[in-house]
Parts: structure tokens; C-alpha cells; sequence
């Protein structure tokens, strides 16, 4: 009988999402059987679609506030919160467990670890395993949360960990759980030619950059091509995208939902986006440099940090210095960009997701 694992994430950011997926794919590629549910969408959807949109907003727009937010969740003792509002997902949670019968159960958001202290109590014990999404800044709700272990994205992010009083043997560098595909996937070479430097950007719902930052790409180049990935803003966001396709013939592709990110990384030498988890470490994971528009402070900086300490990125918060950053890294034949190519290369860490997958299911062997 194949092991089972419940994966409960939440919708509270891309990561979260991404990461158990990747996970639940890579596990049961091993023959487990996964279940991945959003216990606060099913337990309390209207709320959690309200706080979703809020959320979406107040990083896209006002990330200065969101890191106050941030910032301030610091002193809060989860493990004490009956929040009404969380009374609906809690019990969700114990009605998946009951009906599932999981071997282990893995969080890849914070709170649930607090509500499963509480939850099996009176259950069989089975392990749980918090899979931390984000990079060397490291929130107090991941730290204290009430686990067996903790899967992180780097030894970096670990060492840090660590020196926060968490067990050394309880905390594990597996990697941020990427799709299995990356392991798999062929990667652009570093001596790879560059006269046609193909660009993957992945636009943020702020509508003047859709248009300001593929000008920027274009312009930085004539080498340059871009392909504008629109996401679930595609209604809200075509218009734009498509007047810069308009007016540069055959060098502009528009996507909007899509399931091949492993392909089209891997198949670009440059990624422009956000600082978002699954983003930057789905970027380190197809070798594929990037340059980050947009970063919500203190939640992402971490990611970013990563980046730079890898040397495969870097900031490049307006348009005009997306255009000057790439133009430097293609100047001297690309000996910019060819750098940062063999950094990501040396680093190698496309195969997050397997090696937790590897790891959670050799804990349900030994438990």
C-alpha cells in the first residue's frame, strides 16, 4: 500500500501553491499517494478570497505597508491564536486528516503546524513537516511553528535557522520543491550565442510597467526578443502587451496561463520578474539568470539576497536599469551574462522538490 501524504498549503502567495504541487508531483512519481488541499479555501472561502485580493494588492502596490504587516507578525505567539476567523480551516484540516489517514502530514504555510499541535492530540501521531519557502529572512512563524522538520531552500537559509535555536539534525537543505521537470529539462549552455537573447518576463498587475518594462528590454538591444508571460492578468493586461508586440514585428511572444514555466526558463537566457519564492528559485533551478522589477521588502528580500550571493542576479527596480543591466551583461560577447550563466551552473540545485519527497518519505519508513 503506497504511503500518504497531506500537503496543506494556502493561497496567500504563489510559493506556497507552487511548492506543494511540486512536491505532491515529485512524491508521487516515488508512489506515493498525496492529497494537497487549502484548508483556509475550503474552510473559510469568502474570507480567504477577500484577504487573497487584499494581499495581491497591498504587495503589488504598497509593499512598504505589507512589510510593516510583516515585520509586526514577528511578535505574535501563533501557538496562543483562536482566531475566529482560522476556527473554519482548523476544523477543515481535521476532517482531511480523519479522512484521509495520512502517514505524514507537510505544511508549506506557517500557521497550519500550530493548528496540527492542537489537532492530533487526540490522533494517532505521524510526523509534520514544514516546508519553508522563503530565503535567509526567515519570519518567527516558521521558526516556532510545532514540527519534526523543516525542509529549506539553501544551507544559507539553514545555517540562519539553526542560529535561531532550531535543531541542527531538524532542519534539511533540500532545496526549494521545484517541478520534477527541472531535473530533467535541457538548459541553455553558457557559451550558448546571444544574437538572439531571448527575455522571459512575467508581468505584475501594475499596468504602465507591462508596457515600460518590455520597451526597456527591447530598447536595450537589438539582439533582444521577449516573451511576456500575462498569467491570470491576461484580460487585465493584454491591451498593453499587445501595443508593444504592435510596434516591435517579430520580437514579442504573449502567453498567458501557463503550465511549461520548466520549458520556457530553461529555453531563455534571461528571466525578468518579481522576488517571489517559487519565481526566483524556479529561475536557479533552470540556470536561467534574473533580474528582479519588483521585491515586497522583508518577505522577499531574502530571495533576492540569494540571488546575489549565487552571482546569477540582480536588482533592477525601474525600467531604465533593466535596460542598462542588460545591455552590460551583453556587452564583450555576453561575458556579463555568461558569468552569471556558469555561477547558476555551479550552483545546481534544479531538483528541490525529489529531494524532499526523497526525505518525507524516508521519515514515514523510520516513524
Amino acid at each position: 500500500m503506497p504511503v500518504r501524504i497531506l500537503i496543506v498549503t494556502a493561497a496567500f502567495g504563489e510559493g506556497h501553491n507552487s511548492a506543494a504541487r511540486n512536491l505532491a508531483l515529485a512524491a508521487e512519481e516515488m508512489g506515493a499517494e498525496c492529497r494537497v488541499e487549502d484548508p483556509c479555501m475550503i474552510g473559510a472561502p469568502r474570507s480567504t478570497r477577500l484577504l487573497c485580493k487584499g494581499y495581491r494588492y497591498v504587495t503589488t502596490h504598497h509593499p512598504r505597508l505589507w512589510h510593516r504587516i510583516y515585520r509586526s507578525t514577528g511578535d505574535v505567539d501563533f501557538s496562543k491564536q483562536r482566531l475566529p476567523l482560522m476556527r473554519g480551516p482548523e476544523q477543515e484540516l481535521a476532517r482531511s486528516i480523519d479522512a484521509f489517514k495520512p502517514d505524514a502530514i507537510v505544511s508549506t504555510y506557517p500557521l497550519y503546524p500550530y493548528f496540527l499541535e492542537r489537532i492530533l492530540v487526540d490522533r494517532p501521531p505521524v510526523p509534520v513537516i514544514t516546508v519553508v519557502t522563503d530565503s535567509f529572512e526567515i519570519n518567527s512563524a516558521w521558526l516556532n511553528a510545532p514540527a519534526n522538520a523543516w525542509l529549506v531552500t539553501d544551507d544559507e537559509t539553514r545555517r540562519r535557522m539553526i542560529e535561531q535555536s532550531l535543531d541542527p539534525g531538524q532542519v534539511i537543505d533540500t532545496g526549494f520543491c521545484v517541478d520534477p521537470k527541472f531535473s530533467r529539462v535541457p538548459v541553455l549552455a553558457s557559451d550558448s550565442p546571444v544574437d538572439s537573447f531571448d527575455v522571459l518576463y512575467f508581468a505584475t498587475p501594475k499596468l504602465p510597467h507591462v508596457r515600460r518594462i518590455s520597451k526597456a528590454i527591447l530598447k536595450a538591444s537589438p539582439n533582444t526578443k521577449v516573451t511576456i508571460v500575462l498569467g491570470r492578468n491576461v484580460r487585465f493586461l493584454y491591451e498593453r502587451a499587445k501595443e508593444i508586440k504592435d510596434r516591435f514585428p517579430g520580437r514579442v511572444r504573449i502567453k498567458g496561463w501557463t503550465r511549461k514555466v520548466p520549458e520556457l526558463l530553461a529555453s531563455h537566457h534571461l528571466v525578468v520578474g518579481k522576488a517571489g519564492g517559487a519565481t526566483v528559485h524556479e529561475a536557479i533551478a533552470a540556470r536561467c539568470p534574473m533580474l528582479v522589477h519588483h521585491l515586497v521588502p522583508g518577505q522577499e528580500e531574502g530571495n533576492l539576497e540569494l540571488l546575489r550571493q549565487i552571482g546569477g542576479g540582480s536588482l533592477a527596480s525601474s525600467p531604465e536599469a533593466i535596460q542598462t543591466q542588460i545591455s552590460d551583461m551583453l556587452s564583450e560577447n555576453a561575458q556579463g551574462w555568461r558569468r552569471m550563466k556558469t555561477a547558476l551552473n555551479r550552483h545546481g540545485r534544479n531538483a528541490g522538490g525529489l529531494a524532499a519527497a526523497r526525505f518525507i518519505i524516508d521519515q514515514i519508513g523510520h516513524s
